[in-house]
């Protein structure tokens, strides 16, 4: 599995709509301010919150007063969800991945050392991203942003 840039704006985009939904429940949220927000380029972005849109993850509202807003809950949003809607599987090699299984060209795949190494793999970072939410995501950000605020009003 590797994190495209896709991937790594649509993180990002949903960490900006989750703190708008905090800030503002029931409110939407523009394209060109997520953009703005993320230094995310805009045409891309677009292409990934409808990406997002047609996953479930978030819902549109087209128009002047339109915009994005978070289509469930944010601790009902996974990571893995995230990635797997923007880059596919999370298996490394296709003979391991529940979603896009591929057999592999070993003459046994039950004992082949590679596929059990990568299975692990996959169990792991499966593990970790399907139970890593959006709103777990946000509290640390805030208390990364917190800290910093901190650490620079002591240093003034």
């Amino acid at each position: 599995m590797r994190l495209s840039k896709k991937g790594e704006y649509a993180v990002r985009a949903l960490i900006e709509i989750g703190f708008e939904a905090q800030a503002r429940p029931n409110s939407l949220i523009q394209i060109s301010t997520v953009a703005q927000r993320t230094n995310i380029p805009e045409k891309f972005l677009e292409q990934i919150l409808l990406a997002l849109r047609n996953g479930g993850v978030l819902k549109s509202k087209r128009g002047v007063e339109g915009g994005y807003s978070l289509a469930k809950a944010s601790d009902e949003i996974t990571l893995g969800e995230v990635v797997r809607l923007l880059d596919g599987p999370l298996a490394p090699i296709p003979c391991v991945s529940k979603t896009a299984y591929e057999r592999c060209s070993c003459p046994d795949e039950e004992s082949c050392g590679l596929r059990i190494a990568m299975r692990q793999v996959r169990d792991a970072i499966a593990t970790i991203l399907d139970n890593y939410t959006l709103s777990r995501v946000i509290q640390e950000v805030q208390k990364h942003r917190t800290a910093k605020k901190t650490e620079w009003q002591f240093e003034i």
